[in-house]
């Protein structure tokens, strides 16, 4: 071999050995590799239009960056309730037109919290949020960003806002039924009627409702969920028995003075005609069959307990009810595409929206 081409050789061997670990010898335009350490980083977009230095943006990236995130996220209800502090940790990849991929949880405190921070990184992508992306000599590459964000729950208000009324959440003495739960139950024995058109349907279920009691005793429903798509004359006779407990209740008292304060009611309507039995029959067996389902399940009996789940939802498979206490099953499993099929189908059944934030993350994955 002559000198010349010895040179030549050895050249390129030190191109090659200086190429990044899993790098083969590629032009900036076919180069795939994801960089997890550069010297020029990628930025979130809101400081680019800035004339000042380099560094300056970097430092105006982050804050915009945590800023957008933490004016986006919402404390998941499951966190708050169980006081769920801590941080959660996420990464993404940054490609080279700026859009994210990859996204994952490499720290979780549960509740939700890790879902949530993903549906807002998600939430650039849908919102066509382009980032500024890594550069490597002077060319736009695949990078790796990593994100914390904490979650620390603030001392609640003793209310929330419902519209123009205030629903007190904390109180020195409860909303209350005169007569107690009993008479309260009686009540809507009496005055809950199954609709007489629909007497011979079979159709059987529940319908919740929320009610506000304000102060001065008058009643409003908050929100009303159909389990079982019962339908319009169902609602009707739901809210008609509802609210006719107006000024049978005792306010809520807070800081000595009445305040608004909310009910959950659940409302069963089951036929009583004959030609009905066998449904009742197979609709209290579900139940009993759901139930003990989410006890083995709580109990650390997860595969048992959906087993029973999965009898029930045979026996009544638009039951968004059977549905939404499977669908959570089976998000606690991390299975999520079957999480993804319940609780699509709640939604469509009973238009709960509990999930709707989430829900693109979920079925994504």
């Amino acid at each position: 071999m002559s000198k010349s081409m010895r040179i030549t050789a050895v050249l390129g061997l030190l191109a090659i050995c200086c190429m990044p670990f899993g790098a083969s010898a590629q032009t900036a335009e076919t180069d795939t590799t994801i960089y997890t350490a550069l010297e020029n980083g990628p930025r979130f977009p809101a400081c680019e239009g800035l004339d000042t230095t380099l560094a300056f943006k970097k430092a105006c990236a982050q804050r915009e960056l945590l800023k957008f995130m933490y004016g986006n996220i919402r404390y998941p209800l499951e966190a708050r309730q169980q006081n769920m502090e801590g941080q959660v940790v996420v990464s993404f990849v940054v490609e080279k037109d700026g859009s994210l991929s990859n996204a994952e949880v490499l720290k979780d405190i549960g509740g939700g919290a890790g879902v949530e921070v993903l549906r807002v990184v998600q939430g650039m992508n849908d919102n066509n949020i382009a980032w500024v992306p890594g550069q490597r000599d002077g060319q736009p590459v695949r990078s790796k960003f990593t994100l914390p964000i904490r979650f620390k729950l603030e001392e609640a208000k003793p209310y929330v806002l419902a519209g123009r009324d205030t629903i007190y959440t904390q109180y020195d003495t409860p909303l209350r039924f005169k007569g107690g739960a009993e008479a309260l139950s009686t009540f809507l024995e009496e005055e809950l009627k199954y609709p007489v058109d629909w007497s011979d349907s079979c159709k059987i279920g529940r319908i919740d409702i929320r009610l506000l009691v304000r102060p001065n005793g008058e009643v409003r429903v908050l929100d009303l969920t159909d389990y079982n798509d019962l339908g319009f004359d169902f609602w009707y006779e739901a809210v008609d028995a509802t609210t006719s407990t107006a000024g049978q209740w005792e306010p809520a008292v807070y800081e000595g003075r009445k305040v608004g304060g909310a009910f959950d009611l659940q409302l069963p309507f089951v036929p009583e005609s004959e030609a009905c039995a066998t449904v009742v029959e197979r609709y209290q067996q579900a139940n009993q069959l759901v139930n003990e389902g989410a006890d083995l399940f709580d109990a650390g009996e997860k595969e048992a307990g959906l087993a029973k789940m999965d009898e029930a939802v045979a026996l009544f498979p638009r039951n968004a009810e059977f549905l939404l206490i499977r669908g959570q099953a089976y998000l606690d499993m991390q299975e999520f595409e079957k999480a993804c099929a319940d609780l699509q189908l709640v939604r469509s059944i009973a238009l709960v929206n509990y999930y709707d934030n989430v829900l693109p993350i979920i079925c994504n994955k």
